[in-house]
Parts: structure tokens; sequence; C-alpha cells
């Protein structure tokens, strides 16, 4: 039962939002180390025209520049930082689960930092994805931030009445 006397049902629904996100970065970096050393040049080529993207733009050009060279040293960099995103976004699902405080703080830091990155994409890209992925994030970073106003009013109103 959450402590602010709601219950967990929002942040549960969050926890699940963003354990899929962990488990789905851990599942591509592994569908992707596992078929690395066959051919990972054609590999990444694949990618990119399956996804549709531009191999002369910026992201996918450093995605193939990366592929042609798998001993490139931010090859390994990259897979670090998805490891650490990985770890961030399992560790805040299990935190939101059981209803814990710090969980909500990092979710809110953690999701804020990318307000801005997905506000802009939606506009210049006006996309239903990019513009859900915008919405879907901001939503989320008010009800945990409110959550967390909650909580602190009714702790300081508990302190109060103690203090009678």
């Amino acid at each position: 039962m959450a402590r602010n006397g709601a219950g967990p049902v929002g942040l549960r629904g969050i926890a699940l939002f963003e354990a899929a996100k962990g488990v789905a970065v851990l599942v591509a970096g592994a569908g992707i180390a596992a078929f690395w050393h066959r051919d990972a040049q054609a590999f990444a080529e694949a990618i990119v025209a399956r996804l549709h993207l531009n191999p002369g733009s910026k992201v996918p050009g450093i995605f193939l520049s990366i592929a042609s060279n798998p001993d490139d040293p931010r090859l390994w960099a990259i897979g670090a930082s998805a490891l650490v995103y990985v770890a961030m976004r399992l560790a805040e699902a299990y935190g939101l689960w059981h209803d814990r405080t710090w969980a909500q703080w990092l979710g809110v830091w953690s999701g804020a930092i990318y307000i801005p990155l997905e506000l802009y994409e939606a506009a210049v890209h006006p996309t239903l994805l990019h513009i859900g992925l915008a919405i879907a994030n901001a939503a989320i970073v008010a009800y945990l931030a409110a959550n967390l106003a909650r909580e602190r009013r009714g702790m300081m109103r508990g302190a109060a009445r103690r203090h009678e």
C-alpha cells in the first residue's frame, strides 16, 4: 500500500513501463551482440535499411562507422552506457513497484533530462512516435513529481500534529 493513502496502481504502471524500456534495450543489445561477429557491417547496414534511416545522416553514420570496426573503444563505451541505462531503468522499476521515494526521485530526474530533447524531436519531426514519447515522458514526470509533493505535504502535516 502506498504511504500517501493512494493505491500504487499509477506507480506500478510506470514501473512496468520503465522495466519494459530496460528489457527492450537489454534484448536489443543481446541481439546485436549475438549477430555481431557474423558480419557486423552487413548487419548494421541491414538495420539502417530496415528502419529506413539515411545512412549519410549523423546517428546512422556513427552506427555504421562503429560496425566497420568492432574493436573500436566507442562501441564498448556505447555498450557500457546501454548497460548503465538498463540498470537504472530496472532499479527504478523495482523501486516504483515497491513505492520507494528514491525511485520516484530517480524517475523525475532521469525522465526530466529527456523532456527538452523529446519536445525538440516532436517539434522538428512531428511523428506519432515522437509526440507520443514526449507526452508520455512529461506525464510520467508530472505524476511522479505530484506524488512526491503529496507525500511531502503529508509528512509535514504529520510533523505539525506531533508538535501540537
